[in-house]
């Protein structure tokens, strides 16, 4: 088989392999919290259950609802749906590949972002307009330290390219970099804090004085509300792929064959398992804190990253 047709088939592959396991992975991490909690697990298929509930109902909109507010949930999803394509998950030679950047893939994020708290100031309510500004006082202070945790791994493999990062990790010789373990802390703040996960957020909550992601979506419904849904499902399954591909490398082949491929779909799941019952473990010992903590929490985490980055330096500038 031709190879440029091959690897068009393992890239989408891969792109409907994230889009469609993404409720499942956030399905896993709430059956492994309620068992952690020693509560009643909802099924594993529940998130598919919601989101087909969802489609099959009729949309209700605000009079004043303008085109951002209709189309923001397009926007989101194919956002994280584009950030799924780019990430190399089962393989480096993909040709989405070349547009795996992480200073691209991060301004993937924040035009979301900005689509959404745009989207929840339309309409004009006070919940909507109060997620917005917490939102993008979280995103301000998140994406620095993502970006400084990226920097940390650009620096040892001299590019910004996200598989050669991964290439360099994975398939390169065997060394020892400390500062990955700092930007490892930092890279799971950040996860937590951009997927509204606690000790940021709570998913689960309306309780207008702590929700930052829910407060945004209170006015959408059907179809809408389900695109968003699924978007941050999609958005937790990339940022789990992220840091599997960065801190735990072993498994992603470079070339595209068959079964180098399969055997890496494998070990991904293996890893996303193992990762979910981690942030489910996490979330069931840490506790929502408030809201005028965050800053103190992303600020901790930009301190890491920049001592990791710091760090890597002297590394370098000693051998």
């Amino acid at each position: 088989m031709n190879s440029a047709l091959t690897g068009a088939l393992y890239q989408l592959l891969q792109s409907v392999l994230v889009v469609l396991a993404a409720p499942l992975l956030l399905g896993w991490v709430n059956m492994c919290r309620a068992w952690l909690q020693n509560r009643s697990a909802p099924p594993l298929m529940q998130c598919y259950r919601s989101l087909h509930k969802l489609f099959a109902k009729d949309a209700a909109l605000a009079e004043n609802a303008s085109w951002v507010f209709r189309f923001s949930p397009y926007i989101q999803f194919g956002c994280m749906w584009l950030a799924a394509g780019i990430v190399p998950a089962i393989a480096t030679d993909l040709p989405f590949a070349p547009a795996a950047d992480v200073i691209a893939l991060v301004g993937v994020f924040a035009m979301a972002r900005v689509f959404a708290s745009l989207a929840a100031m339309d309409i004009g309510t006070a919940f909507g307009t109060l997620g917005a500004r917490r939102e993008m006082f979280v995103g301000a202070l998140a994406e620095p330290a993502l970006l400084l945790v990226f920097f940390n791994l650009s620096v040892i493999a001299h590019s910004t390219s996200l598989v050669t990062i991964v290439e360099t990790l994975a398939h390169g010789p065997l060394v020892i970099y400390p500062s990955l373990a700092f930007a490892g802390v930092a890279f799971v703040m950040v996860a937590l804090a951009e997927n509204a996960r606690i000790p940021v957020d709570n998913p689960a909550t309306h309780l207008e004085l702590t929700m930052i992601h829910e407060a945004m979506v209170l006015e959408y419904s059907a179809r809408h509300l389900a695109l968003i849904e699924w978007a941050a499902s999609i958005k937790l399954f990339v940022y789990s792929t992220i840091g599997l591909a960065l801190f735990v490398p072993w498994g992603i082949p470079e070339a595209g064959h068959a079964l180098e491929v399969w055997l890496a779909v494998l070990y991904l799941c293996g890893k996303l398992l193992v990762g979910g019952f981690i942030l489910a473990l996490l979330e069931t010992l840490s506790a929502k804190m408030r809201v005028f903590r965050v800053p103190e929490f992303l600020a901790t985490a930009f301190l890491l990253a920049m001592l990791g980055l710091l760090l890597q330096f002297t590394f370098q500038a000693g051998a």
